[in-house]
């Protein structure tokens, strides 16, 4: 596995799709960014979703508070940020946020746990080892 650190960013352009009717990103658009930026951190980990699948092993968000500061709009460049806050035995804790490029505005902050889970089972299990370390090692 790949040195994994802490923190990841991804870049993201808001399409048309992203909007609402005025085009301002709809709430749950957000959610989406969020959730590619930490598949990107796990892949950047080594744990891409097909091998995850193939090993009985899935991520799942078990909670998430949102915070909506102020609007993106359409066509605007964003930095999703991705930053593990804690790590226990079965889950993550995460603090994310989504900054506007051109003014390094905040947008949109999210706090969550993500469990992992046995695929085949549905239940929590313990994190990799291999996951755990990197992410406690940088």
């Amino acid at each position: 596995m790949s040195e994994v650190p802490r923190e990841h960013a991804l870049s993201v352009r808001v399409y048309l799709e992203d909007t609402d009717a005025g085009g301002i990103v709809y709430h749950a658009s957000y959610v989406r960014f969020m959730e590619r930026a930490r598949t990107e951190w796990l892949r950047a980990a080594g744990l891409d979703q097909t091998r995850t699948f193939a090993e009985d092993l899935s991520f799942v968000v078990h909670s998430m508070q949102l915070r909506f500061v102020q609007p993106a709009r359409l066509d605007e460049t964003l930095t999703v940020t991705c930053e593990i806050t804690e790590i226990r035995a079965a889950s993550l804790h995460i603090a994310q946020r989504v900054i506007r490029d051109a003014t390094g505005e905040v947008c949109c902050t999210a706090e969550l746990t993500v469990a992992c889970i046995s695929l085949a089972t549905g239940r929590a299990r313990r994190l990799p080892a291999s996951l755990r370390h990197a992410a406690t090692s940088s």
